[in-house]
């Protein structure tokens, strides 16, 4: 089981790794990947842009959770996927608004304390969640939920760039997340699935 996790690992790795309009599905169908195994979420506490403890199991009382393991610095990807999400949620009705939220999780923490995860979160939705911390916790949250987190690889500028998985993980009320969302997936395609989601057409 541990072989067959760490191979999963890998592969999602190979395909979504990053330095830094399609027709919406049929009812019932989702864009992103279902997992027939869930990723279990770990109770390992974080802490928020208020300097309080966050767990994504414990602190996560929506019906889901969308999850993105990124940073502040981040050139390209990060920004994509993150204005992706805001907008998807602007897509919403007030119901499944209420019932979903956006966690971040920065994978950069020497740089992304609480403050500035709060003002680069605030750029996209101010209800969304920055978590920051000790990057060797981070490092075993993002193996948990398959999503590969690496040390900064320093660059001849003397700054450093951070390479990160690109998905988005969709967690649930059962601290399980079930389903992934790979780089590219557009703001309807997110508002979509978010939709059929919390309707339990999946």
């Amino acid at each position: 089981m541990r072989r067959s996790f760490v191979v999963l690992v890998a592969l999602l790795s190979l395909v979504l790794l990053a330095g830094c309009g399609s027709d919406a599905p049929a009812e019932g169908d989702v864009s992103g990947a279902v997992l027939t195994e869930p990723y279990v979420v770990p109770d390992t506490a974080l802490v928020d842009t208020d300097g309080e403890p966050f767990s994504l199991a414990a602190d996560t009382d929506e019906r889901l959770t969308l999850v993105f393991f990124g940073y502040t610095n981040c050139p390209d990807i990060c920004q994509i996927v993150m204005s992706s999400l805001s907008s998807a949620l602007t897509r919403l009705d007030e119901a499944d608004r209420e019932d979903v939220q956006v966690v971040f999780v920065t994978t950069d923490p020497a740089r992304d304390d609480e403050a500035a995860l709060r003002d680069y979160l605030d750029r996209f939705d101010p209800a969304f969640v920055g978590l920051t911390g000790d990057l060797d916790t981070i490092t075993d949250i993002g193996l948990d939920l398959g999503v590969a987190v690496e040390k900064g690889e320093k660059l001849p500028s003397g700054g450093y760039e951070v390479t990160h998985s690109t998905q988005v993980i969709g967690v649930d009320a059962e601290d399980r997340a079930p389903i992934v969302w790979t780089e590219g997936t557009s703001a309807e395609e997110f508002a979509q699935d978010v939709h059929t989601l919390l309707t339990g057409e999946v």
